[in-house]
């Protein structure tokens, strides 16, 4: 997950003052909108049911003054809007510096374009700042204490080990140097290559128009680009009856900016920690005893990890009848046994946490939890300290999208396919695409990444359509859970739909040297696969490095791999290549079906659990059907 919210660059570039750009318009280069294909499996990633009205009405109020400040700026410098520059300042203009934008960058650079991006306040988004990165960091430490507090592990190996404590500053800083080094990474190599880096909140003035500025009634600067992606993530997602005092999230600070003196904001800050999101969790300020993190999916359960190996209790609160609801239910089930059954984790499903208020005046957090489905009240639960880690919500308020005819989508901007920008009437807005959490098709930051270069590719002449189907997902529990394509159930449903079959196959990590080596042998792979033609619908990990291990199944799917094909390939080796090219559509035939299953693993290693996995699945010998179409979610 990615948010592109902020940058502490210094940049005083008007329009006046930027070259304009050699590059020439491909006017012709337009690409038909196809049809949206809609998967339920891309609305559970997202965590949390995402809604305009589902906001907190803090929240509310909070986007309502933004989106009027910005409005009302962007109605002030506005003239002829309606038409598209003549001239262009860059090629391209990237609003939000998060990892999606960043690599849509550096590929647009690649290609030759003159490119700018714009960011408010740092370079990386949520994922380098308040995300993936400091959270690695965290379970970086969770992991290690896990190892040198399992007294039976430790022996298992011949070790022994004195009581391991942890310093919670040292802990701490390890994140946010992380986060530190990163971004500066980040920032660096954009002005390496030559990438324009525009200090303030952009948003869209007209065709291929922006502003960036304050956000303020100031008029900001305009500069115009060729073509524009808006970039700018995703900020946590807060229901509606919860009290957050983590005020560290832009749109707070900004509403708190505007009441209070800098020094009382501060205070206030500083005072209120006891109902947060994990933009605030991540600098780990204190280890609460007992706290209630509310919602079990990634962001929840990778807390909980960390949390338990420092000491705390956990309970979680989820509103869905069983926990982890995103994940396939045959793993999450193992996975439950192993990262929750066991530790010091007690739960609550099929509950609402209608109303949660923070500790005050020594009184502890109170939680209201209501049935889910009769609600009725519950119980009242009190804790030391509350997560709310019920998913992200888009950060799209004041982006100026009604000037070129767009609405948004429950927050979300609408894209079709190729990442293009959907109007009023979805038609593609010409010149206009918006990639990452905004768009809600995936909200990773690796799909972010990859969805930038996808749009760079189009722009730059060469039609492309990501396959989200093979975009790998995972949790970083010890041990992690991967994932890539269909769950058994969305598999099954498929399967129904369309008319085949699905089958499915399993190995243990117990059968792997390298995992029992590493006296690590808790964990599955699950394939699910159709027996008919090989194709690859889902790949699913529990185990050791299974983050790691998750990519030679999502390759497999981008590139069309198949785990045997029905027909017999050896034809292309045995006649040799030269001879074989004679025939190009039978060697695209075996590019497109090249038998996994045939494929070397080295010896010992963890890749062996794929490689066991692939060889145990049963494909039918007869002439096989194509393999499905890429889809693109």
């Amino acid at each position: 997950m990615q948010s592109s919210l902020t940058l502490s660059l210094s940049h005083s570039a008007t329009a006046s003052t930027i070259p304009k750009s050699n590059y020439t318009p491909n006017h012709a280069l337009r690409f038909p909108p196809s049809k949206l294909t809609n998967l339920r499996f891309c609305g559970l990633r997202r965590e949390a049911f995402l809604g305009s009205s589902s906001l907190s009405r803090s929240q509310s109020l909070q986007n309502k003054t933004l989106s009027k400040k910005i409005n009302n700026a962007i109605s002030a410098s506005l003239s002829g809007n309606g038409s598209a520059p003549k001239s262009f300042d860059y090629d391209l203009i990237i609003i939000g510096a998060g990892v999606g934008g960043h690599g849509a960058a550096l590929h647009a650079v690649e290609k030759g374009l003159k490119t700018a991006i714009i960011e408010g306040d740092v370079v990386g988004g949520t994922c380098v700042n308040r995300g993936c990165v400091p959270s690695k960091a965290l379970l970086a430490v969770s992991g290690r204490m896990r190892e040198l507090q399992s007294e039976h592990h430790m022996k298992a190996l011949g070790l022994q080990v004195a009581a391991a404590g942890y310093d919670r500053q040292g802990v701490a800083d390890h994140a946010n140097n992380l986060a530190m080094k990163i971004r500066n990474n980040l920032t660096n190599s954009m002005k390496a290559l030559g990438v324009d880096i525009l200090t303030g909140f952009g948003s869209i003035l007209g065709p291929q128009t922006v502003r960036y500025g304050k956000l303020d009634d100031s008029p900001g600067n305009t500069v115009t680009a060729k073509d524009i992606i808006v970039a700018t993530g995703s900020v946590p997602f807060v229901p509606k009856g919860i009290e957050v005092d983590d005020n560290d999230d832009p749109l707070v600070q900004y509403a708190f900016s505007r009441r209070l003196k800098e020094e009382d904001a501060k205070c206030l800050a500083n005072l209120w920690k006891t109902v947060i999101t994990s933009d605030h969790a991540l600098k780990l300020e204190s280890v609460p005893d007992w706290i209630a993190i509310v919602g079990s999916g990634y962001i929840g359960l990778e807390f909980s990890d960390v949390y338990t190996a420092l000491g705390s209790e956990v309970t979680f609160i989820e509103a869905l009848d069983q926990l982890m609801p995103g994940f396939d239910p045959e793993i999450g089930k193992l996975a439950q046994r192993v990262l929750i059954n066991p530790r010091k984790i007690d739960y609550q499903t099929g509950v609402f946490a209608t109303k949660i208020t923070p500790a005050e005046n020594g009184k502890p957090v109170s939680i209201e939890l209501i049935d889910a489905k009769t609600k009725e009240p519950k119980e009242t639960l009190e804790v030391d300290a509350a997560l709310i880690a019920t998913g992200r919500a888009p950060f799209t308020k004041g982006l100026g999208l009604d000037n070129v005819q767009v609405a948004l989508k429950n927050g979300f901007v609408p894209v079709d396919e190729r990442m293009q920008v959907l109007n009023f009437e979805g038609n593609p807005v010409p010149h206009l695409y918006c990639i990452g959490d905004a768009n809600g098709k995936m909200m990773l930051a690796h799909a972010a990444s990859a969805q930038g270069i996808s749009v760079v590719e189009q722009i730059t002449g060469r039609d492309h359509v990501l396959n989200h189907l093979s975009i790998p997902a995972a949790c970083f529990t010890h041990p992690e859970i991967s994932m890539v394509g269909l769950t058994e159930p969305q598999a099954r449903e498929k399967a129904e739909k369309e008319g085949f079959e699905v089958s499915v196959t399993k190995t243990s990590f117990k059968a792997n040297t390298k995992a029992l080596a590493e006296n690590e042998g808790e964990g599955i792979a699950k394939l699910i696969y159709r027996p008919d033609n090989g194709e690859i619908l889902g790949v699913h990990i529990f185990g050791l490095h299974a983050a790691d291990l998750i990519h030679e199944a999502s390759n497999a799917i981008a590139l069309g791999t198949r785990i045997q094909a029905a027909t017999n390939n050896s034809r292309l080796y045995s006649v040799g290549l030269e001879n074989a090219s004679s025939d190009l559509s039978f060697v695209h035939a075996c590019t497109l079906t090249s038998d996994i299953k045939f494929a070397v693993h080295a010896h010992p290693t963890l890749s062996e659990v794929l490689d066991e996995l692939f060889k145990s699945a049963k494909v039918k010998a007869h002439v096989p059907g194509p393999v499905s179409e890429p889809v693109a979610v």
